[in-house]
């Protein structure tokens, strides 16, 4: 399995800094970049875009931490790390808003093609911005409990910096790989009722 923070030079650790990684990835990545080799023999430049291919697939692996964190549990465990289908726990209420916000929603959505009546298109209007207030809302609630699990995610970083070195025995247990991969679940579903949100939100602002 490649290791993406190795062929980044960062430590294995929960959290980075996305500008730092960034810089990160431009500095490593720039002599390999096709515009800097165009002009190199075909195996030189065979080569660097092989590179310059495995470094991008890094950097989006661990700029995102959902991504990230199941990269980091697959190394720390070296295994692939399960689907899960249920919502974690804790998160029930979360998942009951957004279901039932977007079935109404789309219920909303698919009432307008049957509508012609000038008034009744003010009127629907109005009700659009009252669907998209409440997405918002719920919006603004999602994103701060992934805003919360950012910061255990940073506070987590410590572990990883005082834990027994990469291949010691005494790793696994060191780690609170159980609670990183909770984490991990939260971010998949969080970010995955967001983008549902967001996707009404365009749907309700056409």
């Amino acid at each position: 399995m490649t290791d993406c923070f190795a062929l980044l030079g960062e430590p294995r650790r929960p959290w980075l800094e996305t500008e730092a990684l960034k810089a990160r990835f431009i500095s490593i990545s720039s002599p390999t970049h096709p515009d800097r080799v165009h002009g190199e023999s075909s195996s030189l430049k065979q080569a660097a875009t092989e590179r310059y291919t495995d470094l991008n697939a890094a950097y989006a692996c661990l700029r995102e931490p959902r991504s990230r964190l199941q990269h980091l549990l697959e190394l720390e465990r070296s295994a692939k790390l399960e689907t899960v289908q249920k919502a974690p726990s804790g998160m029930m209420d979360f998942f009951t808003a957004v279901s039932q916000i977007c079935r109404l929603v789309d219920e909303f959505l698919a009432e307008g093609s049957r509508i012609s009546s000038p008034l009744l298109k003010v009127q629907r209007f109005e009700k659009g911005f009252e669907w998209m207030e409440k997405l918002n809302a719920l919006k603004k609630q999602l994103s701060f409990r992934l805003g919360e699990l950012d910061e255990e995610s940073r506070q987590m970083n410590g572990v990883w910096e005082e834990a027994p070195p990469v291949g010691s025995p005494a790793r696994p247990s060191r780690l609170p790989l159980e609670r990183l991969e909770q984490v991990h679940q939260m971010y998949s579903y969080l970010g995955r009722w967001v983008a549902q949100i967001q996707d009404r939100l365009l749907q309700l602002s056409l």
